[in-house]
């Protein structure tokens, strides 16, 4: 009974299980729920008496149930009553136990459902909000599905149908290769290892062209290229194996028997199937260029419409320079750094260099996808090397390094006026009594579609000097050729006439100089139409782009055609002529040139290639060159100026410049005393000799005052209208020159660099040459000193007293100066020839005889006028004679002047003294007097003209002419500092050159740091 009780519970627990646990019925106890595994031990016997009962196990886990305490089972010996009992109430306590469960597990449904959609929305806030980072991706990519319609473009593609209509038929083909082969097979000697190399690359080659296909249209296109190959490959090796095939030996007595019929028959199928076979390949080939074209025009157009959508944002944020334009802009500076190439600029650019009219400038406009530069019928068009820097950009515009005006290459006029300012640069950069320059001229040309690049179109090499060309030209052009080519990283692009004997190709020998191994070359033949055209035998351009007919060797060969030699064909003209040539010409469908070859767009994608594998080659190594260069200039510097700061040329200009200004703004505070004393001084220094000389002495000899008046104004009113307008204002200008010069003079004293003297010299003179006076000052002037002039009324005695005091200076200087221009001419006295060991001359003695004589008549007519009679010379000169003395009339007139002159003087002073009490006399006009002080007054005029004169002129200084002068230094400084020339001429020096070279140094090393930078990005 217990057997069949315990037997019972576990199919009790078991049917428990696997209906409400969804446990099937092999799992093991040890994995049910413990609510189950309480049932199932509770009513079964337990086997391991050490084990605990698992009742307080399931008390322990199901905190959810209340199971009743009931007594322990009792002992086996103890007898079976009671058990029998609970055995016949198990189905009921089994039953109850299950009501409970649907609770139980209803309940952790529950729960288990709202916990866990707490802990979702726990986890959904602890998420950050990604909307904030929108400004990380650009703006175009949101926008880019409003531009592009998707599903336009997606109809637009071909479908799978179209392009197979497009493959050829390759199981056609497979055929024709394979009676090929059985033909070659049953013919020749090679058959084995020919069907194990089929056989082993059969396979390979069927699991590719699935894996192609999988991949779509542009897996179709890698796998029609691979066929492509294999073709090219397997006619190679038929042709070999055929001309490879030894001739059966001829019988010499008996002639050759004629072949049979079929053996004719089979060898001119044979050929018809090679025929056929080229024939195909050459269309499979056309096919997948064709296709080629379409997805790259239709790239084109996406890639044009992502450049404009970038193009608006520009003014948004910046948008970093393009690696192309970074490495030209480090070429731009080399150039400007030496153009004579003494720095060892090794860095890659693509040279073009040909032959005078063999089409460089052509091949160079199909690669730019523009006909932009100047073209002449046989006469040199390019004079001077053109640096083209060409990059990919939504709009096909051309722009100049120094010029901020963008050309439209799809507008004819644009294109004109870009022609027209290349020709212009190229005749500037010419000098007088030369052909070419070797000054470059940069330009950038940007489009869709365009490889980048960076190349140098140069002058094309000539044989002859013809008129009108410098006799150096040919020698020129080859420095300017070998300069650029002998730079061991430029790719030269040599261009050889087709047309043309290649026995008068100049440029090859050259070429062959500079790259004897031709790692670096890549040689073009031009007007390859013209060529198939003149030569007889079309092999001849085999050999050549083959390269066993020219002594050079080249990286690869090209041959293009640049058009029917009309200068008003377009680009997309000379594309589609090139095109058709190619596609019928013999020369590619007989095998002589490869399809590769052909067209100057393969000819861009290789030189591109080339470029940048060069570029990537040798860049890094040229920037270790530049940086060990600034090393150098900058230990150089701390050794010789350690305590300056480095300042190149421009700087040092705007340095000297503003102390320019400053010392011109300096003139503005200068008193305004300082300006009229100075003037006044000057004015008088200028007009004392002409108011002596020619209006006081001669007035002075009158004998009335009426008549000395009179004098005095009638050459006061002829000097005012001639002479002393003119003099005030040549005292002006030599004032305010000689004050701006001694505020520089003063300036130089503060710790003034001496780099700044030639500069300041040259802007000085300069300023002061371009600066001329007002007109209109005068005649303002004139009438200003006239009035002054005629004032005769002194009204005070401080006046009075001024006047005689002017007048005793100026008497007292003219004295002195007459006493000096005497002992001039007699002589040393006695005391300085006893003292001083000095002699007279026979020329002063004769003066100095003549003296005496003259001393004598004055002593005796001490009211004697200013002039000799002529008895009263003679006398003088007979009287001398008598001494022993021969003299000449005019040296005695010479004499007596200076001898009056001081007698003159010394009366004038003498009366000067008398008249210093004469101002009550004047006050009376000189009634009842025998004094007459018309002298002072005379003076006191002048001395007023001067006062007024230099108060004018210093109001016109102060508020005119500085301002002016201050312009014109400011125009000159100006001009100066565009002039490169001018300004390298004038500030010069070590030091100046050391800070040039450091300054370009660090630009370039910057530049090439940046440049290698975006270039290991890119990769």
């Amino acid at each position: 009974m217990l057997r069949v009780g315990s037997k019972a519970a576990c199919m009790a627990c078991r049917n428990l299980v696997s209906t409400n646990m969804g446990v099937r019925f092999r799992v093991p106890l040890q994995k049910l729920h413990p609510l189950s595994r309480a049932i199932h031990h509770r009513y079964s016997g337990n086997n391991n008496p050490q084990r605990p009962p698992h009742r307080t196990a399931a008390r322990y886990f199901t905190s959810m149930s209340r199971l009743p305490m009931r007594p322990p089972k009792p002992p086996p010996g103890s007898g079976g009553r009671n058990y029998q009992q609970q055995r016949n109430f198990w189905v009921a306590r089994l039953a109850a136990r299950l009501l409970k469960l649907r609770y139980i597990l209803l309940g952790s449904a529950v729960g288990g459902g709202y916990t866990a959609k707490k802990t979702y929305e726990e986890w959904k806030d602890m998420l950050p909000d990604f909307s904030e980072y929108n400004w990380v991706i650009p703006d175009f990519v949101w926008e880019l599905s409003e531009q592009i319609d998707f599903d336009k473009l997606a109809k637009a593609l071909p479908e799978m149908e179209e392009i197979a209509k497009l493959l050829p038929d390759l199981d056609k083909i497979g055929e024709n290769f394979t009676f090929l082969k059985s033909l070659l097979s049953s013919e020749t000697t090679g058959d084995p290892p020919l069907k194990a190399t089929d056989s082993s690359t059969a396979s390979p080659q069927d699991g590719s062209d699935k894996q192609y296909k999988k991949q779509g249209l542009l897996g179709e296109l890698i796998l029609i290229q691979q066929q492509i190959q294999r073709h090219e490959e397997e006619v190679r090796r038929a042709a070999a194996a055929n001309n490879a095939r030894p001739p059966p030996p001829e019988p010499a007595p008996s002639p050759p028997p004629n072949p049979s019929p079929p053996q004719q028959k089979r060898k001119t199928s044979d050929k018809e199937k090679l025929d056929q076979l080229q024939e195909e390949l050459l269309r499979t080939q056309l096919k997948y260029q064709r296709m080629l074209e379409r997805l790259e025009k239709e790239n084109k157009e996406l890639r044009k419409v992502v450049l404009q959508k970038d193009d608006k944002g520009i003014h948004q944020r910046k948008v970093k320079k393009s690696l192309i334009d970074l490495y030209s802009e480090v070429l731009d500076i080399l150039s400007d750094y030496d153009a004579n190439y003494n720095t060892q600029d090794h860095l890659p650019r693509v040279v073009v260099v040909g032959d005078q009219s063999a089409g460089k400038t052509s091949v160079l406009e199909m690669i730019a996808q523009a006909r932009i530069f100047p073209r002449g019928s046989g006469e040199m068009m390019t004079r001077s090397p053109v640096k083209v820097t060409l990059s990919e950009g939504p709009h096909h515009v051309a722009m100049f390094k120094d010029s901020g005006r963008e050309f439209d290459l799809t507008k004819e006029e644009d294109l004109a006026a870009l022609r027209h300012e290349i020709e212009l640069r190229m005749r500037k950069s010419v000098k007088e009594g030369q052909t070419v320059s070797c000054e470059t001229i940069s330009l950038s040309v940007k489009g869709p579609g365009i490889q980048r690049m960076v190349l140098v179109d140069l002058p094309g090499v000539i044989s002859t000097v013809t008129a009108g060309m410098a006799s150096d030209t040919k020698e020129t052009i080859f420095s300017i050729s070998k300069a650029y080519m002998q730079n061991p990283n430029a790719i030269i692009l040599c261009i050889q006439d087709g047309s043309v004997d290649a026995e008068r190709s100049i440029v090859t020998d050259l070429v062959s100089q500079m790259d004897p191994q031709g790692k670096r070359t890549i040689f073009v033949l031009t007007k390859v139409d013209l060529a198939e055209k003149n030569l007889a035998s079309p092999n001849r351009i085999q050999q050549i782009v083959e390269g066993k007919l020219f002594p050079m060797k080249a990286l690869g060969y090209f041959a293009v055609v640049t058009g029917k030699g009309s200068s008003g064909e377009s680009i997309d003209s000379i594309k589609d002529y090139e095109e058709d040539f190619f596609q019928n010409s013999r020369l590619l469908r007989d095998g002589m040139l490869k399809a590769h070859q052909v067209t100057t767009k393969n000819l861009s994608l290789a030189v591109s290639d080339c470029f940048w594998k060069m570029v990537r080659e040798s860049v890094e190594q040229q920037a270790d060159v530049f940086k060990a260069s600034r090393f150098n200039l900058e230990t150089e510097w701390k050794n010789n100026y350690p305590r300056l700061r480095e300042l190149d040329r421009n700087e040092l200009y705007e340095k000297a410049k503003n102390e320019i200004l400053d010392e011109v703004i300096s003139l503005s505070q200068v008193t305004p005393q300082h300006w009229e004393s100075i003037l006044q001084k000057k004015l008088w220094e200028r007009v004392s000799t002409h108011v002596i000389e020619n209006i006081y002495l001669p007035a002075a000899q009158t004998m009335d005052s009426g008549t000395f008046n009179t004098t005095v104004d009638i050459k006061l009113k002829q000097w005012t209208d001639k002479q002393l307008p003119h003099k005030a204002l040549e005292v002006a200008w030599e004032t305010l020159q000689e004050e701006f010069a001694r505020f520089m003079a003063e300036y130089k004293g503060k710790d003034q660099d001496d780099i700044f003297d030639k500069l300041k010299e040259a802007v000085k003179d300069e300023s002061i040459k371009r600066h001329k006076w007002n007109e209109r000052a005068m005649d303002s002037l004139r009438v200003i000193q006239h009035n002054a002039l005629e004032d005769r009324s002194i009204t005070d005695k401080p006046q009075w007293d001024a006047a005689i005091q002017f007048m005793e200076e100026t008497l007292h200087s003219r004295l002195k100066d007459t006493d000096s221009v005497i002992r001039d001419m007699v002589g040393p006295d006695w005391k300085q020839r006893w003292l001083n060991w000095k002699n007279r001359t026979p020329e002063q003695h004769i003066r100095n005889e003549t003296k005496n004589e003259l001393e004598r008549l004055l002593k005796l007519h001490d009211d004697h006028t200013a002039y000799l009679a002529n008895d009263e010379v003679t006398t003088v000169r007979k009287n001398l004679e008598g001494r022993g003395v021969e003299v000449d009339p005019v040296l005695i007139k010479d004499t007596w002047h200076q001898l009056y002159r001081r007698h003159f003087l010394q009366n004038a002073l003498s009366h000067c003294n008398l008249c210093k009490r004469g101002f009550y006399y004047y006050q009376r006009h000189f009634v009842d007097s025998e004094l007459e002080c018309n002298d002072v007054v005379l003076f006191w005029r002048i001395q007023r003209m001067l006062v007024i004169t230099a108060n004018t002129l210093r109001q016109q200084l102060t508020n005119t002419e500085v301002r002016r002068l201050e312009k014109n230094v400011k125009e000159v400084l100006e001009d100066f500092g565009e002039d490169m020339e001018r300004k390298t001429h004038l500030i010069t020096g070590r030091r100046v050159q050391l800070a040039e070279d450091l300054k370009k140094v660090r630009e370039i090393q910057e530049k090439l740091e940046a440049f290698i930078e975006a270039l290991h990005k890119e990769k």
